[in-house]
């Protein structure tokens, strides 16, 4: 059985989707989280080291950090192929575009967001331009991620695309447009979003 430790509306609620895609067995827990505005605080019963979310108990087992959860559960709960395992093709390209998700497309974003011009060639990410034309060239080459099979990947980018869709910061796209389409009319993510509780 996984544990989600959950806070609605915030990074957790996307591994109530994938969750849901894997049909894996979950309960959600909630916790408390610390906000930007100075409210709330950390949940002693959160084992991530920040008291942030999402992080996951698998029978003690403690995994935090979502490109970290995706990969542990698709190894996990395998059923559904959403995610190459060790020895299948794609298995490179599925670890490049989870790690890419966290080391520079979020990073990209919290950048433009906070206003912090990114130093060329000295920083472990670019500029959120140059991360979504990345993320806009990959999908202009099939329908997902990795290509025409939904995967994990596409519960991290799908939901992170829904989210700045309409923002300054994504550049109007109709690769994006459709993608976020795609995601966003799954029946796993309209579970999960009716499972987000308030």
């Amino acid at each position: 059985m996984i544990t989600l430790f959950h806070h609605p509306k915030s990074r957790s609620t996307r591994f109530i989707f994938l969750l849901e895609e894997l049909e894996a067995p979950y309960e959600l827990r909630p916790v408390t989280i610390r906000h930007s505005d100075g409210s709330g605080a950390a949940d002693p019963a959160n084992p991530h080291p920040h008291g942030k979310v999402p992080a996951i108990s698998d029978d003690s087992v403690v995994v935090f950090e979502s490109p970290a959860i995706a990969l542990y559960l698709t190894d996990r709960f395998p059923k559904n192929r959403l995610g190459p395992l060790a020895d299948e093709p794609g298995r490179g390209a599925y670890l490049s575009w989870l790690s890419y998700y966290t080391g520079v497309l979020e990073p990209a974003f919290m950048s433009k967001f906070m206003n912090v011009t990114v130093p060329r060639g000295s920083a472990g990410w670019v500029a959120v331009d140059e991360a979504t034309d990345a993320v806009i060239k990959q999908l202009s080459q099939g329908r997902y991620m990795l290509g025409q099979h939904f995967s994990a990947a596409d519960v991290l980018y799908g939901t992170t695309l829904a989210m700045f869709a309409q923002s300054p910061m994504m550049p109007k796209s109709a690769v994006v447009d459709d993608y976020v389409q795609r995601i966003v009319t799954r029946p796993a993510f309209i579970r999960a979003q009716a499972l987000d509780v308030r």
